[in-house]
């Protein structure tokens, strides 16, 4: 509260300077005389009111005046140690020796508008302006307290009576503008404008405060008239061109800021509002390839504001992917990196770019830039381990989740990546710890709950705690019954213990109903039927396997229902093709081969 005030207080000596006005002032019309007639009518009625009544100064001995003078100084020096209780005490005693003192009624508004009390504020500061009319602070301490209570009109009758009273305070129709503007009263602002033009000559400022009014009172062609005289003002400036521009564009008259958007570029050739405001226009006339250069230039511009290249790469990444457009966003993604080399969210956008149309690696080692520049970001380091688990760089994974976790130890997600990596490194018993310690962590999230519950599945069958590992799978299917990855792994786990092979069966059958072509779980189904010792069930899931597959141990499994089935020379061939497709086929398999024959 205190700073505010400070501000408040200051702002008269930016206009003091302007109180030789111009022989040229502009005139005023009838209805802005009226207008500001009506403001002085009220700043008079205002004046009047403080004046009536007004008591007599009382006549101090020398002690009390002595009294007065120190309680007064005491309270003073309270207000500026934001002691406000023991300032409106001391005040407060100053006052009942003097209270038709201007000063001591201006302190106690002070001390009580600091402390919350808005009334006596207004009430003391109204006493003060009425003991000396003459004071701007005053006024200013008395609008302020008035405008925190929301009276409004009060506060503008007490600017108007500063700016009629107080020598030299035409820099206050400014803030009288601004509070007729925050009443909605666009005459009464535009008045006062023309008022301080009048005084003040014209100012961008005044032009600017116009402009605005006109604008919301939809009259274009003022505001454009307005928009004429700053530019005619200021020849080899080209926001004004630029600022004429916009308000073309913004009114749907392309040409015409299309035209004045090129002169600004005359003036600054490098100026990327302009290129921008191109770069639409073109593109709202279904000029592509011009718009496309526009939006290039303005990318490459290093006048460009970060924070504009991320909202206008934010819009894209909406559409991506896509194919007319992946090209042109991962260029100007480069551009920004380019122009804005240590800004972390230019990295990171970029990488959200790469992410989206598929540069995975790419992607990656640009979300590490932005981490190299601000590690704060924990949707970052997300995007970094969740590409490290695509592709499959565990090693990586791994550290990346343990530093994260450094800096974020109560994000659930960033364990289970950590728990991920872990088991993906064959750990069982360390991702275990950090699953099931992430796990607390995610009690309001099910969704999270059951990633977790599916990865402790896999962690406890791992290290052969079956009973768990079941308990775990039943946990995520409680929240997602239909969770295809669990149903999955856990009838193919329950196969390979051959436990349970009717609830195996149902669960992979479901899975298999619903994904009627993926190998993967054909191949769970055909083996649970081989334990139930199905194999001709078996054998028509995995010829189906067959067409789509080069999984090795798919074609493996093929190869044992064959000999189950008394195949063994279809069998044998089957192993040596699995053996030719590499890695996934079973310890057994050479040995199949060599001996041909089945083993388990």
């Amino acid at each position: 509260m205190r700073a505010a005030l400070v501000v408040f207080l200051l702002l008269l000596p930016a206009w003091a300077a302007r109180a030789q006005a111009p022989a040229d002032r502009p005139s005023l019309s009838r209805a802005e005389r009226r207008a500001i007639a009506k403001q002085q009518r009220e700043a008079d009625k205002a004046q009047a009111a403080a004046k009536k009544d007004a008591p007599a100064a009382p006549v101090l001995s020398e002690r009390d005046r002595e009294v007065s003078e120190s309680l007064f100084v005491d309270g003073v020096k309270y207000v500026l140690l934001e002691d406000y209780p023991k300032a409106l005490d001391r005040l407060g005693k100053a006052y009942s020796f003097n209270p038709t003192n201007a000063a001591l009624n201006y302190k106690l508004a002070e001390a009580s508008l600091l402390s919350g009390n808005l009334r006596d504020a207004t009430n003391y500061g109204s006493a003060a302006v009425r003991l000396d009319p003459k004071n701007a602070y005053y006024y200013l301490l008395l609008a302020q307290a008035q405008a925190s209570q929301k009276q409004y009109d009060a506060a503008t009758r007490t600017y108007a009576a500063l700016v009629k009273e107080v020598p030299n305070s035409g820099g206050y129709l400014f803030n009288l503008s601004d509070l007729y503007l925050a009443q909605g009263k666009l005459p009464e602002a535009l008045a006062t404008l023309a008022q301080a033009e009048q005084q003040f000559g014209p100012s961008d400022e005044v032009s600017f405060k116009k402009q605005q009014i006109y604008l919301k009172q939809n009259k274009l062609d003022l505001a454009l008239a307005e928009g004429n005289k700053l530019v005619a003002a200021n020849p080899d400036q080209p926001r004004y061109v630029l600022a004429q521009a916009q308000m073309y564009a913004a009114n749907n008259r392309l040409p015409d800021a299309i035209r004045l958007a090129q002169e600004a570029l005359k003036l600054d050739p490098g100026n990327a509002g302009a290129h921008l405001l191109l770069a639409d226009a073109y593109r709202q006339q279904k000029q592509a390839e011009a718009s496309e250069k526009e939006l290039r230039l303005a990318f490459d511009s290093p006048a460009l504001d970060i924070d504009n290249a991320v909202r206008i790469l934010a819009s894209y990444l909406k559409q991506l992917p896509n194919p007319a457009l992946n090209q042109l966003a991962l260029d100007l993604a480069a551009a920004t990196v380019r122009t804005h080399p240590k800004e972390a969210k230019a990295y990171a956008l970029s990488g959200d770019v790469q992410t989206l149309t598929g540069h995975k690696r790419e992607a990656r080692n640009a979300y590490l830039r932005a981490l190299k520049y601000d590690n704060t970001r924990y949707q970052v380091w997300q995007q970094v381990v969740l590409l490290d688990a695509e592709l499959s760089q565990t090693d990586s994974l791994l550290v990346h989740s343990e530093r994260a976790l450094e800096l974020f130890p109560n994000q659930a997600s960033m364990w289970f990546f950590n728990g991920t990596g872990l088991l993906m490194k064959k750990q069982p018993q360390q991702a275990v710890a950090s699953l099931e310690h992430g796990r607390k962590l995610a009690t309001d999230t099910p969704e999270l709950l059951a990633q977790f519950d599916s990865q402790l599945g896999d962690a406890y069958h791992a290290m052969k705690d079956y009973e768990k590992s079941d308990a775990a799978y039943d946990a995520a299917l409680a929240i997602d019954a239909n969770n295809w990855a669990v149903l999955n792994n856990y009838s193919y786990y329950l196969s390979l213990r051959g436990q349970k092979l009717d609830k195996a069966k149902e669960m992979a059958g479901r899975v298999v109903k619903e994904f009627p072509a993926s190998d993967t779980y054909l191949d769970t189904y055909a083996w649970v039927l081989y334990k139930q010792k199905d194999y001709a069930g078996a054998r028509t899931a995995l010829e189906t396997a067959l067409k789509t597959t080069k999984d090795a141990s798919v074609i493996e499994h093929y190869g044992d229902v064959l000999y189950q089935l008394g195949e063994k020379e279809p069998a044998l061939a089957a192993w040596q093709r699995a053996r030719k497709a590499g890695g996934g086929a079973s310890e057994f398999l050479d040995r199949k081969i060599r001996d041909h024959k089945l083993y388990e």
